[in-house]
Parts: C-alpha cells; structure tokens; sequence
C-alpha cells in the first residue's frame, strides 16, 4: 500500500522534521509513505491577491493529484472521525492521498472532487502541527488493521 500526504507548504526545514521521519519509518513497517509539499510561484503570487484566487490555486495545483487513489481531504468543517473510523480510511485500500490546504483553506470543487473530508479537530493548528497530528494517526490507523500494541 502507498500512502501520500500532499500539501500546500513551502519546502523548508524545521523543528519537526525529525518527528516526521521518526513517524514516518515507522510507517514503512505497514506501507511505503510519500510527503509531497508544493508551492509554486502561482501559488504565492494568488496569496496577494485574495483567498479566493488562493483557494483556486490550490485547486489547480492538488488536481493532479486526484489519480485512482482514495482521496482525503483534511477540512475544519470535514466529518470528525475517531482513530478506529479513522483505520477504516486505510483499509482495503492500494493507495490513500491526504491533502493539507494552504492558508485560505480548500474551494468546493476541490472538496467535493475526494472522496471524504475529515477534519484533526475545531482547533486551529499550523500546518507543520497538521501533518505530525496526521502522521501519528496514520500509524496509529495501521497499528489497529494489524493488531500491532502501539494503539493500545
């Protein structure tokens, strides 16, 4: 199985980068892990512009990313799921995308075009915070399909 976690973010080292490789090789025990982070120049230049155009960007760049996988969207008004609901995304499945907005959020069109939308939660968190929540949740997703104790 492949698992790719595809956002909006400038590609910059920070704090918690050791996190995500930790996370992340603990992930390849149960499937291979992909981090894509894009931000290209029509990306930045639609942030001065409104969130709209923002949106709409985010939308053009992510497009190609909606291929045969199973396709989550991670949306503040997305359905609340539990870690066992969770597992079910990952379940029976060759591939799972999980995309991460970028400031302005998602459009509808783009929301509407995955297959589900869940949200990390009402609180409000950066996006490098984002993916470490999301990453343990992968792992901990994997630890329940296989009865491995993490979970526990």
């Amino acid at each position: 199985m492949k698992v790719s976690i595809i956002s909006i973010a400038k590609k910059e080292r920070c704090i918690y980068d050791p996190l995500y490789k930790d996370i992340e090789k603990m992930i390849t025990r149960f499937a291979k892990i992909e981090d894509i982070e894009l931000f290209p120049k029509e990306v930045a230049k639609a942030h001065t512009i409104s969130p709209k155009a923002s949106q709409a960007s985010y939308t053009k760049v992510l497009k190609p990313y909606l291929d045969k996988s199973y396709s989550v969207v991670l949306h503040p008004d997305g359905k609340s799921i539990n870690s066992i609901e969770f597992s079910k995304l990952l379940s029976d499945k060759m591939s799972v995308n999980f995309f991460i907005g970028g400031a302005y959020g998602f459009d509808d069109e783009f929301i509407k075009a995955c297959d589900v939308s869940i949200s990390l939660g009402s609180l409000t968190m950066s996006h490098k915070i984002a993916k470490s929540v999301l990453l343990e949740q992968i792992y901990r997703g994997f630890s329940i399909l296989y009865k491995h104790p993490y979970h526990k």
